[in-house]
């Protein structure tokens, strides 16, 4: 009995929740392959052995560089397993090519995905290799038994020669026996399958031969007859009674008489077809999205490959990477089924509308597809195809009663150089999508390599944050707010300053250091607010603003609240300063109340001035809105009109980014109340801010 085997460099990861995951998926696992497989394992040494298995697929994701070499071993063990068939090769493929991405372990970074995509391919690759080796050893193990009851039967011949055509006719392999004149003397009726007739005695076996193995078979013969071997064997093909080919390999031996003469050729037909037709599935399989049909991830990237070589110069090729708006929302409501139809439509419908391009459309995970388009003078522009696709989009289908109609997002990369690499496009085509979903949704974005370039700079300086931060390199600075009609100090701001950027707090959020270092932001702040007051130096409003993370942070609260107890800092004498964008997301408006009724005063920045930036304020209990710097810098009069609106419910309007007088003047003259820039004093560090305030 086949017993489970554990390699030394497959050990799950110590994480507890980790090892538990990995134990799901491989019961998972052996629970759907052994509905449809047979071998000799219970149930529980079938856990412990695909469980070994998994933890060996698991170290090849983590080792550096990768190697599919284990998912080929893999897919081997599987048909050494025993009867493991097609049914089970398609259970293994999709539950760990869905399974091995759910895990949290390969969650941290895209290149998992990419390794999954192509571990799947290497383990069906050792599949079909493993199992077309067995399939060989059975048909050689038939041919040596053949051969075997030939030969009895030269030794008993009346006997031998009625257990040879029994054995001969029951065999799925074509037995033919041949005349040293090339003539057929007698076949089974295996041979008639293969050929779609049973070909008449006297036929020369040459004319059953394809023109293209001719010579091969007149060569094969050749070496028979000569007795260079105990026998010959070569792939060749058939010539079929519908006119088609039939792929086999035949297997030639020379029969001799009593007197131990030649008198006949043994030519044994292992007909091909079925495992070529597996082969080509198992291919077919390990290069598609089993849900829809689509060409999958790695299918798309080697093809882009080749369309980029062949495009025409001028026009070139488009490639577009799509995201299904609220997809998630629909699953979460309807249900995991009715998500996948809705995948399942939308595929159908991408192709439909691609039909008259020279186009693929592929699925490459969840609710991403991609589409590559070798463009031509008849080719619309990317807008049109876009609005194409979202006009269709747009038109409900129905699944299981429910009308759903869904959006799209898209990054695009338009007319690329064909010397860029296939990976390499799909980041630039993944990096313009998320820059057209940063702020709503049904949009798209062009990627441009100057925004690329900043990107790059960004994710570099993000990266090296922790660091800067635990060095010293990152501190607080402090900048004035002043009252636009006076110029009188109405609070202080304090902000994260780092030298190396001037967009710190955004840098720290995207990685989620944000969380410690606001935290830390705001003690040090508090810290210095009380000890300018106990000073008596300075007793004015502090506000700090809070990333995207921070307040949809479910532990906004306690952190503040830690914090103001630790420094005695009065709840009243802190403003902090959500983003308007945040207050549709869960916690966000929760925290604002909250926070609100503790007595910290709540301002909103990046406020639009728009009927529903308007709405919040009359919902939530804000004292002051901020407008961004963009709208500062348009002076727009359209603009001006609203703040009238913001003050009749009770709100004082801040403009950030005053860089100018001609802007301090224009935005005093339009009713604002308060304002931040460099014209009002930019920020400085604690000492240098103070002796700035009392120089003025």
């Amino acid at each position: 009995m086949t017993k489970p085997s554990r390699r030394p460099d497959a050990a799950p990861p110590p994480d507890t929740a980790a090892v538990r995951a990995r134990e799901a998926l491989a019961r998972k696992w052996s629970y759907l392959v052994s509905s449809v497989i047979v071998v000799a394992l219970s149930r529980d040494e079938l856990d412990a052995e695909l469980g070994a298995q998994l933890d060996a697929l698991c170290a090849a994701l983590h080792n550096e560089p990768f190697d599919p070499a284990p998912f080929e071993e893999v897919g081997e063990r599987l048909v050494a397993l025993g009867y493991v068939n097609e049914p089970g090769l398609q259970r293994t493929v999709d539950v760990l090519g869905k399974g091995l991405l759910a895990l949290e372990e390969f969650q941290a970074t895209d290149q998992h995905t990419v390794r999954v995509v192509g571990g799947m391919g290497a383990l069906a690759c050792g599949f079909a290799a493993a199992r077309g080796r067995s399939i060989l050893d059975q048909q050689e193990s038939m041919q040596r038994s053949l051969l075997k009851a030939a030969n009895d039967a030269q030794r008993d011949q009346r006997q031998s020669e009625a257990k040879f055509e029994g054995f001969a006719s029951s065999s799925t392999n074509g037995v033919l026996i041949v005349g040293l004149d090339g003539r057929l003397a007698w076949g089974n009726d295996a041979i008639g399958s293969i050929l779609g007739h049973r070909p008449e005695p006297g036929t020369r076996l040459a004319e059953l031969i394809a023109p293209t193995s001719v010579v091969v078979f007149r060569e094969m013969m050749e070496r028979v007859l000569a007795e260079t071997g105990e026998f010959e064997r070569e792939p060749m093909q058939l010539v079929r009674g519908d006119g088609d080919f039939a792929k086999v390999t035949l297997t030639a031996s020379l029969l001799r008489d009593d007197d131990g003469k030649a008198s006949h050729v043994l030519v044994i037909a292992d007909d091909d077809t079925e495992l070529a037709l597996l082969q080509g599935e198992l291919r077919r399989q390990s290069l598609h999205d089993v849900l829809t049909g689509l060409p999958n991830r790695q299918f798309f990237t080697t093809h882009l490959e080749t369309v980029l070589r062949r495009a025409d110069p001028e026009l070139g090729v488009t490639i577009f990477h799509l995201d299904l708006d609220a997809f998630g929302l629909v699953c979460n409501s309807l249900g995991g089924r009715v998500g996948e139809h809705l995948l399942q439509h939308v595929a159908r419908r991408l192709r439909a509308l691609l039909s008259h391009e020279q186009a693929m459309v592929a699925r490459f995970n969840g609710d991403e597809f991609g589409i590559v388009v070798e463009n031509t003078a008849l080719t619309p522009d990317v807008a049109n195809t876009m609005a194409t696709i979202n006009a269709d989009l747009g038109e409900p289908t129905y699944v299981d009663g429910h009308g759903l109609a869904v959006s799209v997002s898209a990054g695009v990369v338009h007319r690329p150089s064909p010397d860029v690499d296939p990976v390499e496009l799909l980041r630039m085509a993944d990096l313009a999508l998320r820059q057209a979903k940063k702020d709503q949704r049904g949009q798209w974005q062009l990627f441009h390599g100057n925004q690329d370039t900043e990107r790059r700079r960004d994710h570099a300086l993000a990266v090296v944050m922790p660091g800067a931060w635990e060095q010293g390199d990152i501190g607080v600075a402090y900048q004035p707010v002043r009252v636009l009609a006076t110029g009188e100090l109405a609070g202080v701001e304090a902000v994260l300053h780092w030298d190396l950027s001037d967009r710190c707090a955004e840098l720290a959020d995207q990685t989620g250091l944000i969380l410690p270092m606001g935290e830390w932001l705001i003690r040090i702040a508090a810290g210095q607010a009380q000890w300018w007051r106990q000073r008596g130096e300075l007793d004015e409003q502090f506000g700090i603003r809070l990333t995207r993370h921070q307040a949809t942070d479910a532990d906004l609260v306690s952190r503040v609240a830690n914090v103001l107890e630790e420094t005695g800092m009065p709840h009243e004498r802190l403003t902090l300063t959500m983003p308007v964008g945040v207050l549709d997301v869960e916690n966000a408006a929760e925290n604002l109340d909250t926070l609100a009724a503790t007595g910290i005063r709540i301002a909103l920045e990046d406020f639009g001035l728009g009927p529903r930036d308007l709405a919040w304020l009359s919902e939530l209990p804000i004292v002051s809105v901020c407008v961004p710097k963009d709208l500062v810098r348009r002076q727009d009069p359209r603009s001006a009109a609203l703040i009238q609106a913001v003050h009749e419910l009770g709100v004082n309007l801040c403009v950030d980014g005053v860089e100018t007088a001609e802007q301090a003047k224009w935005w005093t003259e339009a009713g604002a109340d308060l304002a931040i820039g460099a014209h009002f004093g930019s920020p400085l560090d604690a000492g240098e801010f103070l002796k700035k305030l009392n120089e003025s």
